[in-house]
C-alpha cells in the first residue's frame, strides 16, 4: 500500500480583532472584511472575528478585560495560531496580548508589511520593504523580538527575519543607514530616468487606485505589458512603465503604481515615496476604481487622501470606473467622481470602453498644444518625426520648397 503525504503548506488559523471607538472614518465590519482579504493574501485562514465598542483603545491591551477572556476562549476553541488586530499596536500592547493569549499577535501594519515582503520582486522593492519593516520594528524590539522567536514563524516574520529582530538597536540602525544609502542610488537612477523623459517631452500618465482595482489589468490591456495581475491585494508592488503609440503616432508613457489601502502604514509611504511620486511628476493621473465594490466611494477617498499626503496637486484626473461588466445598467448610471476632470466606464478585463478612455487621455494631454502651420525645409524633415511623437499631425503635404505641415504640437516644437 502506497502512502501519500500532504505537501501543501498549512494555513495559519487567525482571529481578527477590532475596536470601534465611534470615531472611525470606516465602518468596522468593512475594515474587518478588508483585513480578512489581507490575511487571505498573506496565506492565512480567518476562523473568527471579535469587535469591541470602547471610547478608546485600552492602553495596555488594546481591548478590555472582558473581551480578553472572550478572545482567549475563542482562540482555544478555534485552535487559532495567531490574532490579527485591525490597528497599529504599541510594543506594550503586543507583549501583553501575547502574554494573555499565548498565541502570536500582529497588527494591521505588520500584516501589510508581510504581504509587501512576499510580493516584492525587484531589488528596489525588496530594499524598500526591508527599510519599512526595520523602521517599524526598531521601536518595537522589546515587545516583539523575543516573543516572536518563542511563538514561531508564519505571518509577520518574513522579510528581514528573526535574526534582525533580535539584534540590538545599534545593528538595526546601521542596517537602516546602509539601506538608505543603497536606496539613494536607486532614487537617483529613477530621477535620471524621469529627467530624461521630461527632456524628451514624452507625456506621462500615472495609473493610481485602491489595491485590486485593476490597474495592472488595465496597463496590460492598453500596452500588452504582461504585468502580473491577480485577484488579490497588492499582487504587484514594483512600478512598471510602458509606452503606447496612438494611431496618429503620438507616444504616451503609462506608469503603474503601488496600490493604496485604508490605514496604509506611514513606514511604507516613506519607503515607497520615490515610487509613489511617479504620480507627482506625471502629466495626467488615471484613477482606476473598482466600480463593483460596494465601498468604492470610500476607496476613492483613501486614494485622494494618499495623493494629498504625497503632495500631488493641480494634476488633471481621469477616473476610470472599472469592472462595469459586473454591474446592472442602473448601477452604472450612478457612478460619479466630483474630484476628476472626466470619468469613463470601462472593463479592463474585457477591453470594453478603452477606446473612449484613450480619447479622453489624448484630449487632456493635447489641451496645452498649439496649432502649427508651416513649411519645413527638406533639410529639417526630421522634425516631422518629433511632431508625430509629441504632437498630432493633421496634414502633411510635400511641396517644391519643403513639407507643409498642419499639426497640434507642444509649445517647445512650435
Amino acid at each position: 500500500m502506497t502512502k501519500t503525504f500532504d505537501t501543501s503548506e498549512k494555513k495559519e488559523r487567525v482571529i481578527l480583532v477590532a475596536v470601534d471607538t465611534g470615531q472611525n472614518t470606516t465602518d468596522v465590519e468593512i475594515s474587518l472584511d478588508e483585513l480578512e482579504e489581507l490575511a487571505d493574501t498573506a496565506g492565512a485562514e480567518t476562523v473568527g472575528r471579535l469587535v469591541q465598542n470602547r471610547e478608546a483603545f485600552h492602553p495596555g491591551t488594546y481591548i478590555g478585560k472582558g473581551k480578553m477572556d472572550e478572545l482567549r476562549e475563542m482562540s482555544e476553541r478555534f485552535r487559532a495560531d495567531a490574532v490579527i488586530c485591525d490597528d497599529e499596536l504599541s510594543p506594550a500592547q503586543i507583549t501583553n496580548l501575547q502574554k494573555e493569549l499565548q498565541v502570536k499577535v500582529i497588527d494591521r501594519t505588520v500584516l501589510i508589511l508581510d504581504i509587501f515582503a512576499a510580493h516584492a520582486r525587484t531589488s528596489e522593492g525588496k530594499l524598500q520593504v526591508e527599510l519599512a519593516q526595520l523602521r517599524y520594528r526598531s521601536s518595537r524590539l522589546t515587545g516583539f523580538g523575543q516573543s516572536l522567536s518563542r511563538l514561531g514563524g508564519g505571518i509577520g516574520t518574513r522579510g528581514p527575519g528573526e535574526k534582525k529582530l533580535e539584534a540590538d538597536r545599534r545593528l538595526i540602525k546601521d542596517r537602516i543607514a546602509l539601506l538608505n544609502r543603497q536606496l539613494k542610488e536607486v532614487v537617483q537612477n529613477r530621477e535620471t530616468m524621469r529627467r530624461q523623459r521630461e527632456k524628451n517631452q514624452t507625456p506621462t500618465v500615472a495609473i493610481v487606485g485602491y489595491t485590486n482595482a485593476g490597474k495592472s489589468t488595465l496597463l496590460n490591456a492598453l500596452t500588452e505589458a504582461n504585468v502580473l495581475s491577480e485577484d488579490k491585494l497588492f499582487a504587484t508592488l514594483d512600478p512598471t512603465t510602458r509606452s503606447l503609440l496612438l494611431e496618429d503616432g503620438q507616444k504616451i508613457l503609462f506608469t503603474d503604481t503601488v496600490g493604496f489601502i485604508s490605514k496604509l502604514p506611514h513606514q511604507l509611504i516613506r519607503a515607497f515615496r520615490s515610487t509613489l511620486e511617479e504620480a507627482k511628476y506625471a502629466d495626467l493621473i488615471l484613477h482606476v476604481v473598482d466600480a463593483s465594490n460596494p465601498n468604492y466611494e470610500r476607496q476613492m477617498d483613501v486614494v485622494y487622501e494618499t495623493l494629498k499626503e504625497l503632495e500631488v496637486r493641480d494634476k488633471p484626473v481621469i477616473t476610470a470606473f472599472n469592472k462595469i461588466d459586473r454591474l446592472e445598467d442602473g448601477q452604472r448610471a450612478g457612478l460619479k467622481d466630483p474630484n476628476s476632470s472626466r470619468a469613463v466606464k470601462i472593463s479592463a478585463k474585457k477591453s470594453a470602453g478603452l477606446d473612449i478612455l484613450l480619447r479622453e487621455v489624448e484630449t487632456i494631454l493635447n489641451a496645452g498644444m498649439v496649432l502649427m502651420e508651416k513649411v519645413i525645409s527638406y533639410d529639417e524633415a526630421g522634425i516631422i518625426q518629433k511632431i508625430r511623437q509629441y504632437g498630432k499631425l493633421m496634414e502633411e503635404d510635400y511641396r517644391e520648397n519643403g513639407i507643409f505641415v498642419k499639426a497640434y504640437v507642444p509649445p517647445f516644437l512650435s
